[in-house]
């Protein structure tokens, strides 16, 4: 009879180590499940930051391009003097006779 009372008690230990491991499973399960959703929200703003920063990135280039170009014609109208003629004609609409003048707007 101790026997039988003995085995039975191993084997309701077992049942109760075996039910204790799969609830630890499933607690780290749950936990990690956890930790995952709240990356999400974290993507999210990561994803829509990285948007602005590409478009801060694009105007900043732009921004960079026409000051380079800038510079380039302060650059010419100040060192180069038939650009500056040619400047200077171009905005005043004079032009020698027998000349013919093309102009072309660009549109910004």
């Amino acid at each position: 009879m101790a026997g039988v009372k003995l085995t039975r008690l191993e084997a309701r230990t077992r049942v109760i180590q075996g039910a204790g491991r799969i609830a630890f499973v499933f607690f780290c399960m749950a936990m990690g499940f956890v930790v995952v959703a709240t990356a999400f929200p974290q993507r999210r703003e990561l994803a829509k930051l990285e948007g602005k920063l590409e478009v801060a990135k694009a105007r900043e280039a732009s921004i960079v391009a026409d000051r380079e170009y800038h510079q380039v014609e302060f650059r010419a109208l100040k060192e180069d003097p038939v650009f500056l003629e040619i400047h200077a004609r171009d905005r005043l609409d004079y032009y020698r006779e027998g000349e013919r003048v093309l102009q072309f707007h660009s549109e910004r």
